[in-house]
């Protein structure tokens, strides 16, 4: 195989860490990398968002995704990753809380396999380790069963 052929199959990946496990999101994905700010809260019907940051002049939903990839929250914040999701046609910023370094690499994407969960988009091999690369937008849609991201009802759209 020429070299060529072996750079085009390399994809710019952002790792990142939660807890003492780390994940992969493509690098296209990424906004951009920004220090934790306050988190402004508000009733809502949005599984798994926290509640939202301004950033760069827009109100960013910040996702909790430990509890769904670890099995636990975890507080403690060391960065928001910034990802674009696509949600139907509407792109959207969402701020993923990580908890250490998060470092830019180049890796061979194995796709994901028909028993993997939704949100993964497949695996890489990096440092000794087999780490799964996330589907951001799967991995913070809300489930088919629930109402879309803060949404609001209105008196009349309850009773029809």
């Amino acid at each position: 195989m020429s070299a060529t052929a072996t750079e085009l199959e390399l994809q710019s990946i952002v790792l990142l860490r939660l807890a003492e496990r780390r994940f992969a999101i493509s690098a296209n994905q990424i906004a951009e990398l920004a220090a934790p700010s306050r988190i402004f809260k508000f009733p809502h019907r949005s599984p798994g968002v926290e509640g939202v940051i301004l950033r760069r002049g827009r109100i960013v939903p910040v996702c909790e995704i430990s509890e769904r990839l670890l099995g636990k929250s975890i507080s403690a914040r060391r960065f928001y990753l910034i990802a674009r999701c696509r949600y139907g046609a509407q792109t959207q910023w969402i701020a993923l809380p990580v908890t250490g370094e998060c470092e830019l690499i180049n890796a061979e994407i194995t796709a994901a396999g028909e028993h993997d969960a939704a949100h993964v988009a497949g695996w890489i091999s990096h440092d000794g380790d087999v780490i799964e690369v996330l589907d951001v937008t799967a991995l913070t849609a809300p489930p088919a069963d629930k109402p879309p991201a803060l949404s609001l009802d209105t008196p009349e759209e309850a009773s029809s």
